[in-house]
Order: structure tokens, then C-alpha cells, then sequence
């Protein structure tokens, strides 16, 4: 058992006007079990925004420099985007699913006066995860820079049809390929797009990267795992319209000859779960993997 937080960050974000009341008074909760159990609570300036909550709202940078925890209640969407910020100040990570999914906001709703209290009181487990550097570099100028916690996507635009594209990892080139894109993902992201993509699962203490072609041309082009050292690129091939996303939150368009260059950060995201937390039951709840056909269902 670690020694119990003193300042907790609070950031949350609603999807639509339908459910910012019930986000409000879940923040609010929040914060009421924060200072009950002798903490200073913190809310970010965006989320007193966009919630309504009369509050001193703090800057990212300020909560990075302040907050020993921060608390997210959102979808695995808005844990990405505060992940990304807050690890250069190495302030960890508590995820409450108000989304869909919750792959990474693994504490659901009803958990909050229980399993929240108990990891605000430092009974929890860790889980670092890796980030990403990615950047676009037009021959010798970079025109765009992100640090992602998922993946980085090279996707065709919206006029349609395929993209073409080289890839290289650690300078050697592996293919040349037209298809709609490919998908360099981290253990974290290889549950996300990657996935859906037929990309493999990465386990999140595996140091690997996965690179996963998106409806490629060449059928016999398959994901393949890469040790998290391998320094990727992509080229851009010809004029067609494309862009490279990243987390699938921000983007930059492509030109012709523009290289998407992919290595490892110096900058880790730490998850904290509540005790008892398996990684193999998330996947299991998840993607149910234990749900069993109906017995006579037909083969």
C-alpha cells in the first residue's frame, strides 16, 4: 500500500448536452470524496467550462505541477488526450468510464464511493505505458509534431481511393504498398483501430510496436510486431489526397514525398487500477471473450 494522495486533479468531459447534468454531479461527487478524505481536489479550467462547476479552474500545466493524481471521468478518448499532456510531469492516472468501451477508464460509475476512495487512500496497482514521438517532415522542415498514446494512422483522404506508400523501419525498406493506410499502434493501441484492422494484441508489458496495413492491395501484406526501439517512416508515394492522424485526435495532410517518422518517447503514462486489476479480464469483459454460444446454436 502506497501513502494516500494529497492533491487530485479532476478532469472530465461530456459527449453531448444530454449528460452534462449527470457529468456535473458525478464531478462533484468526486470532489466531495476528495476533500472527505482530507484531499485537495483541483478541477481543470476546461472541465469547470463545459460542466457549469463554479470553481477556480487550474491550466494543464499548472495541475502537472500541483496534482500528485489526477481523476478522469470520460471515455478512453479524453483519458488519451489528458495522458499525453500530463506525462512529461509524471502524474499519474485514474480512468472512470463515462464513454462506451473503457478500455483504460476501467472504474465504472457505481465504483466511484468504494474502489475510488481506496485508490485515492493508495491502494492500487500500476501500469506504465509507453508514448510515441511522431512528426512530418517535408524534406528538410518538420510541419507537424505529437506525442501519441495509441497509435499513428496514414490514411487515404476523403476523395477516395488508395493510398501509396513506402515504409521503412531503422532505414531498411520493407514494402511498397497501396491500400487505405497503415497503423503503427503501441501495446495500448493495438486494442483500438489496430484491432479492427486484424492487428495482433500487443499485452502492455511487451515493449513492441505492431505496424498494421489497412486493406492493402497486396493481400499477402500482414501485421507485424516490432520491437519499441525501431524507428518507423512513411512516405508518401503519389498525389492522392491523405493525412496522418494521430490518436485519432489530431492530423496533418499529406503531400507527395512527405515522411510520417514514428519512434519511441522519452515520456511513459502511468495507469493506476484498483487492487486486483488483470489485464486478461479486461479483454475477457471487453471484447467478451466469455460469452459462450447458446447450447443448439446452429454451426
Amino acid at each position: 500500500m502506497s501513502a494516500p494522495f494529497r492533491t487530485v486533479a479532476i478532469f472530465g468531459k461530456p459527449r453531448a448536452e444530454s449528460v452534462r447534468e449527470r457529468l456535473r454531479e458525478t464531478l462533484l461527487a468526486i470532489a466531495d470524496l476528495v476533500r472527505g478524505a482530507g484531499q485537495a481536489p483541483l478541477f481543470d479550467a476546461i472541465t469547470c467550462e463545459v460542466a457549469g462547476i463554479d470553481a477556480a479552474g487550474h491550466t494543464l500545466a499548472e495541475l502537472g505541477q500541483r496534482a500528485d493524481v489526477a481523476v478522469v471521468l470520460g471515455g478512453d478518448g479524453t483519458m488519451l488526450g489528458i495522458a499525453r499532456e500530463l506525462a512529461p510531469y509524471g502524474v499519474p492516472l485514474i480512468g472512470i468510464n463515462f464513454g462506451r468501451l473503457g478500455f483504460i477508464t476501467d472504474i465504472a460509475l457505481d465504483q466511484i464511493p468504494t474502489v475510488l476512495a481506496a485508490m485515492l487512500a493508495g491502494r492500487y496497482e500500476s501500469d506504465r505505458r509507453g508514448l510515441l514521438d511522431a512528426s512530418v517532415r517535408r524534406g528538410a522542415e518538420q510541419v507537424f509534431a505529437a506525442c501519441v498514446l495509441n497509435d499513428v494512422v496514414v490514411a487515404r483522404g476523403v476523395a477516395g481511393g488508395m493510398v501509396e506508400f513506402s515504409v521503412r523501419v531503422d532505414g531498411v525498406g520493407i514494402y511498397n504498398q497501396r491500400g487505405d493506410g497503415i497503423i503503427v499502434a503501441t501495446p495500448t493501441g493495438s486494442t483500438a483501430y489496430a484491432l479492427s484492422a486484424n492487428g495482433p494484441i500487443l499485452h502492455p508489458a511487451l515493449p513492441g510496436l505492431v505496424l498494421v496495413p489497412v486493406a492493402p492491395q497486396t493481400l499477402s501484406n500482414r501485421p507485424i510486431a516490432l520491437p519499441d526501439s525501431a524507428v518507423v517512416e512513411i512516405e508518401v508515394a503519389d498525389v492522392r489526397e491523405a493525412a496522418a492522424h494521430f490518436d485519432m485526435q489530431t492530423f496533418s495532410r499529406l503531400a507527395p514525398g512527405d515522411v510520417v517518422h514514428v519512434q519511441r518517447s522519452a515520456a511513459v503514462a502511468t495507469l493506476l487500477h484498483p487492487v486486483g486489476y488483470n489485464y486478461f479480464a479486461t479483454l475477457r469483459s471487453k471484447l467478451h471473450w466469455n460469452v459462450m454460444p447458446a447450447e443448439g446454436h446452429d454451426r
